[in-house]
């Protein structure tokens, strides 16, 4: 218990310490982009001397400041509209990614035989006590029957359309599916 004790002792002290670390990279990490910021714009834009100019040189320097600022505010727009761009096929390319690899990991499936006595008795439980051959239950077939059944009378089909024409033709067809009359 004793080791315990003292093992969490250090790891609490490593934390705080990896805590402390972490917040000092931070503040370097703002107070350097503020320094390269500053550097950035000293040497984009440097101070004016508007000292000693006459109102016509104030205008045509705001003019030409207008002109930069304008090619800036361009090209600030087209790489927004490439990121945006950029961003939507990501998305799209994550999407297919998604749908040709799948969700979810697919298991390899055994396949397992089970009788139709156990499916019954594992959905009755202990209701089920007789055992079922579900063969017993299909109904079977003569070969004679069949035969019978493909010797079709092959005849004209406009004597067969003209017969069946009609109301009566229906009542003929009804009749014949409805099966020899009583």
């Amino acid at each position: 218990k004793q080791k315990s004790k003292i093992s969490a002792s250090r790891k609490l002290m490593l934390k705080s310490l990896m805590v402390a670390k972490a917040k000092e990279e931070i503040e370097q990490e703002t107070v350097d982009k503020e320094e390269e910021k500053e550097r950035y714009l000293a040497e984009r834009a440097p101070p004016l001397q508007t000292g000693g100019m006459s109102f016509a040189e104030l205008q045509e320097l705001c003019q030409e400041l207008h002109a930069k600022v304008d090619v800036v505010d361009e090209e600030r727009y087209d790489i927004e509209v490439k990121v945006m761009h950029n961003t939507r096929e990501i998305k799209d390319l994550n999407i297919k990614v998604l749908d040709l690899r799948g969700k979810f990991k697919r298991p390899n499936l055994r396949r397992v035989r089970v009788s139709a006595d156990a499916i019954l008795r594992s959905l009755l439980g202990s209701k089920h006590k007789v055992s079922m051959d579900l063969r017993t239950n299909l109904k079977s077939v003569k070969k004679e029957d069949t035969e019978k059944e493909k010797t079709v009378e092959v005849s004209d089909w406009r004597k067969n359309v003209e017969a069946m024409s009609g109301m009566e033709g229906r009542k003929k067809m009804f009749d014949a599916a409805k099966g020899p009359a009583p």
